[in-house]
């Protein structure tokens, strides 16, 4: 083995890593991608275990998710029991497989989130409130519609995305004369 390209691989494991981390991920989900990004053939969890360091359960864990994003994709050999994995390489993919995942959980959370905690504000303010205390709700109204504006829109702008590229996909699909990908 040569071991420039071991140490590029070792990089590039390690800097997946910290830009899993940087965009609230597990390091690990970094981790395995870059390893299996790197490889030419399926890996198997024991082979993602040695790559990464991580445990067994930890690289399990972590691919699920990981297909969940369309990041992973699961392969079968046939006559072997053991699951083999490969990374997508198209990163249009990727980026609309974290996008659609954003809809749920975490995003909307945060969003229902901050209208709820405005209409506690405005709730307050309704019930009357000292001078200081009017100022500190009137200070928190500002700040939270400017987050929730902002939400919103950026919002806004993940639904666009998507369905310009699923018009991308269609058109291209009718230009090259192809049935339409089922997602």
């Amino acid at each position: 083995m040569n071991e420039q390209l071991d140490r590029a691989q070792e990089t590039l494991i390690m800097g997946l890593s910290r830009v899993s981390h940087f965009w609230g991920l597990p390091k690990g989900m970094g981790a395995i991608f870059g390893a299996l990004y790197l490889s030419r053939e399926p890996l198997s969890l024991d082979v993602l275990v040695e790559q990464t360091g991580l445990t067994k359960g930890a690289v399990s864990t972590n691919v699920r998710a990981l297909e969940r994003l369309g990041m992973v994709h699961l392969r079968m050999e046939i006559g072997d029991r053991k699951d083999y994995y490969t990374a997508e390489t198209d990163f249009w993919k990727i980026a609309r497989g974290i996008l659609k995942e954003r809809e749920k959980g975490e995003f909307d959370q945060a969003l229902r989130s901050v209208g709820e905690s405005l209409a506690l504000v405005e709730q307050a303010q309704a019930g009357g409130l000292d001078a200081e205390e009017a100022q500190r709700a009137v200070f928190f109204a500002q700040r939270m519609k400017a987050m929730q504006s902002f939400f919103h829109t950026l919002d806004n702008l993940v639904a666009a995305f998507l369905a310009l590229d699923e018009f991308r996909l269609a058109a291209l699909q009718k230009l090259l004369g192809k049935p339409p990908d089922s997602r």
